[in-house]
């Protein structure tokens, strides 16, 4: 039954800053993004032959990230808890635990769940609470105000959609290659 699932011992790519458009609702925040995952790119962040429970394997990939934000306390620095990789080959999305230093990959089916850019929105819409508690941020969970998230959608979904169909994979690709290490 969990086959759909990938467990991984380290943590996401973090988003490329630079590429990044964010929003604010309150307790948590968005990330759009557009990302370009290749084996150069994964190299670059340390994921070259990086293993989950159904082992490693090349990277070739590119789709809308969103990032979902949020922070244990006020005034603390904010953390990734939840990511959605509406990639064109391997549409997944991320449930991140930092207290496990671990993150794991949800695999989709668009044939079932539809285009999994309307799918994600769709969950941070009407499912966010409930996941980020999965994502172990039930303090961040219980200060999500489902109104501050409701209007700032609007603002996500056209930022995601212009990143979908209006990107420059020639800039992606230096950013992202452009790692601090």
């Amino acid at each position: 039954m969990s086959g759909h699932i990938t467990r991984y011992e380290l943590m996401p790519i973090p988003p490329v800053d630079s590429q990044t458009e964010y929003f604010e609702a309150g307790a948590v925040s968005f990330g759009v993004e557009y990302r370009l995952l290749d084996d150069a790119i994964a190299a670059a962040n340390d994921l070259e032959g990086a293993e989950g429970q159904d082992g490693g394997g090349s990277f070739d990939d590119r789709g809308v990230s969103l990032h979902v934000f949020g922070s244990a306390a006020e005034g603390e620095t904010p953390l990734e808890y939840l990511r959605f990789d509406c990639f064109d080959e391997d549409p997944h999305y991320h449930y991140v635990s930092w207290k496990q230093k671990s993150n794991e990959m949800i695999h989709l089916d668009p044939v079932a769940d539809g285009d999994p850019l309307s799918w994600a929105l769709e969950r941070i819409r009407t499912r966010l609470p409930q996941m980020l508690e999965r994502a172990g941020a039930a303090d961040v969970a219980a200060r999500v105000d489902l109104r501050e998230v409701e209007d700032v959608m609007p603002k996500v979904s056209e930022a995601a959609w212009r990143a979908r169909y209006h990107h420059d994979e020639a800039a992606l690709r230096r950013a992202a290659l452009a790692v601090e290490g």
